[in-house]
C-alpha cells in the first residue's frame, strides 16, 4: 500500500523546517517542485518523486482530523501536512516517516499514523529507483493503463485530499476512469462516492475471502485487460450477467442509525453583488439550529463557514466550475457537497447534503415543510428532494449494503410552478395534495411522500409525480 503520512502541529512548518524534513533522504537527494510550487518532491538520482509533500495546510475547523484519520490534533487551528511515498518502494514510505518525524520534533505535534514517526537519522537509499513517468508524475496515482488511473489508499477514510481532487482531474482530462483501491475496513467520504460517476471509475476493497470487490455495489473483481473489472461468467448473458457479490459485502446489521439527505439546486441572476452558500446555510440552520461549521475545495474541509469567504472563490473561478465540500460540527455530523457553475440561465448551485442521527436520536421530519417555505422564498429554488436512508450516523460510507433512500418530500420551487400549464403542478396523481409555500399569487408547492425506509414503493410515487410535471402519459 502507498503510505501517506500527515505531521499535525500547532505551528507552521518554514520553509527551513521543511527543508529539514527533505533532507531525511541525505543532502544527495535531489527536491523538486510541482504544481506551482505547492507540491515539493524528495527525488532519486533521475529526478523521479520518493516522496511528494503538500503544501502546509493551516485548519481551523472543529473535527475533522478526527473524522478524517482518528487522531486527536493540537487545539484549532493547526496545522496539516501531508506526504506521500511512492508505491512499492520501502525506502520511500521511511522517507516520508522520517520526514514527518523531524517535522514535529521541529514545530511540536504529532505524526499519523502513530507507528509512521520513525528515527530522525538519515534513510538509506542509495540506489533506490522508483516508477518511470508518466506515473509518477501525478503524485496521487499509483498506477496508470490505457484505461484507468489507479490510486491506493491506505487510511481509515477515503477522503476528497487535494491528492485525490488532482487525480480526478488528470483522469478525467486523459479520458480515463478513476479506481480507488483500499484495505478493508476502510470507509469512503460521501465527497468522494458522489465523484466517482460511473464504470470503469470504482472504490475496490482488497478482501481475504474473494479478493477484491467493489465498495458500492459488492461485484467480486478482478485485475483484467488494465483494469478493475468483474470475471465473466459462463452463464453471463446480456440480462443477467451473473456478477458475483462478495461475502463481506453482505455482513450487514441494522444499527438504527439514519441520514436525511437533501438535493437541491438554485439558479440565481448573474450579478456582482451575488452572495452564494444562502440556500445552504437555511437549510442547515432550520435542521440543526446552527450554520456549517466549516468548508473547503477539499477535504480536510478547512475553513470556517463563511459565505463571503465561499463567494469570493467561486468568484475568481469563474467561468470554470467550482466545487466545494461543507461539513458540521462533531455533535451533529454533517456533509454537503456544492457545485457551482456559470450558465446561460446564471449562476447554478447544485447542493448534496446530509445529516446524520443515531438509533436515539429523532430525524427532525416535522421541520421540512418550514424548511422547505424558507428555502423556496428567500432563494431562487428550482427543486428540492428529501430522502431518509438507513445509513452511519458518522457520513463514513461502509464497504456493505447500505441499501437506497426513500423520498420523504419533493419541492417545486415557485417559477417552476408558474411555467407549468394550467393546474398540472397543483393536480397530481398522487393522494396527497402539494402543501403550497409562500405567497399565494406565486406558490412554490411542497409533495409530501410517504418516506418509510423499509419500503421503496414510495420511488413509484415520485415516479409517477416526475411523469405527471413532465406531461408524460
Amino acid at each position: 500500500m502507498t503510505k501517506d503520512v500527515i505531521a499535525l502541529t500547532a505551528r507552521m512548518p518554514d520553509p527551513w523546517t521543511v527543508l529539514a524534513g527533505l533532507l531525511s533522504g541525505g543532502p544527495d537527494k535531489l527536491v523538486g517542485a510541482r504544481g506551482d510550487g505547492a507540491v515539493v518532491q524528495l527525488c532519486d538520482t533521475q529526478g523521479r518523486p520518493l516522496v511528494s509533500v503538500e503544501a502546509p495546510l493551516l485548519v481551523a475547523v472543529e473535527g475533522e482530523a478526527e473524522r478524517l484519520l482518528g487522531a486527536t490534533p493540537p487545539p484549532v487551528p493547526y496545522w496539516w501536512t501531508e506526504a506521500r511515498a511512492t508505491t512499492g518502494v520501502a525506502e520511500a514510505e521511511q522517507l516520508a516517516g522520517t520526514f514527518a518525524t523531524r517535522l514535529t520534533a521541529l514545530v511540536g505535534g504529532s505524526a499519523w499514523p502513530p507507528d509512521a514517526a520513525g528515527s530522525l537519522t538519515v534513510v538509506p537509499s542509495d540506489g533506490v529507483s522508483v516508477a518511470p513517468a508518466p506515473a509518477a508524475a501525478q503524485p496521487a496515482v499509483d498506477v496508470l493503463t490505457e484505461r484507468v488511473a489507479v490510486v491506493i489508499q491506505d487510511r481509515p477514510v477515503v477522503a476528497m485530499t487535494a491528492w485525490l481532487s488532482d487525480a480526478f482531474r488528470a483522469a478525467a482530462e486523459a479520458g480515463l476512469g478513476l479506481q480507488i483501491v483500499s484495505p478493508a475496513g476502510t470507509t469512503l467520504s460521501p465527497a468522494v462516492r458522489d465523484s466517482l460517476g460511473g464504470w470503469p471509475s470504482r472504490w475496490i476493497v482488497q478482501d481475504e475471502r474473494d479478493g477484491y470487490y467493489d465498495g458500492l455495489t459488492g461485484a467480486v473483481l478482478r485485475w483484467q485487460d488494465g483494469a478493475f473489472s468483474p470475471p465473466a461468467s459462463p452463464d453471463a448473458s446480456e440480462e443477467d450477467p451473473h456478477t458475483q457479490v462478495a461475502a463481506a459485502y453482505q455482513e450487514v446489521a441494522d444499527t438504527g442509525e439514519r441520514q436525511l439527505g437533501l438535493t437541491f439546486r438554485m439558479v440565481h441572476p448573474a450579478d456582482d453583488r451575488l452572495v452564494l452558500g444562502g440556500g445552504l446555510e437555511t437549510v442547515w440552520r432550520q435542521l440543526t439550529g446552527r450554520s456549517p461549521a466549516g468548508w473547503g475545495t477539499s477535504e480536510p474541509a478547512n475553513l470556517p463557514w463563511s459565505l463571503r469567504q465561499l463567494t469570493d472563490v467561486a468568484h475568481r473561478r469563474a467561468p470554470e466550475p467550482t466545487w466545494l465540500v461543507v461539513v458540521g460540527g462533531p455533535d451533529r455530523p454533517g456533509l454537503a457537497t456544492v457545485r457551482i457553475t456559470r450558465t446561460e440561465a446564471g449562476v447554478e448551485e447544485h447542493v448534496t447534503m446530509a445529516l446524520g442521527y443515531g438509533s436515539g436520536e429523532e430525524v427532525p421530519t416535522d421541520a421540512l415543510p418550514a424548511l422547505a417555505e424558507a428555502l423556496a422564498t428567500r432563494h431562487p429554488l428550482q427543486s428540492m428532494l428529501v430522502q431518509l436512508r438507513k445509513a452511519r450516523r458518522d457520513m463514513a460510507v461502509p464497504a456493505h449494503f447500505e441499501g437506497p433512500g426513500v423520498p420523504l418530500a419533493f419541492v417545486l420551487g415557485a417559477e417552476e410552478v408558474r411555467t407549468l400549464p394550467g393546474d398540472r403542478a397543483r393536480r397530481t396523481p398522487l393522494p396527497e395534495a402539494p402543501l403550497p409555500l409562500g405567497p399565494k399569487t406565486r406558490p412554490a408547492l411542497y409533495y409530501p411522500l410517504p418516506g418509510d425506509p423499509s419500503d421503496l414503493s414510495g420511488w413509484q410515487d415520485f415516479e409517477r409525480l416526475m411523469r405527471h410535471l413532465k406531461g408524460a402519459p
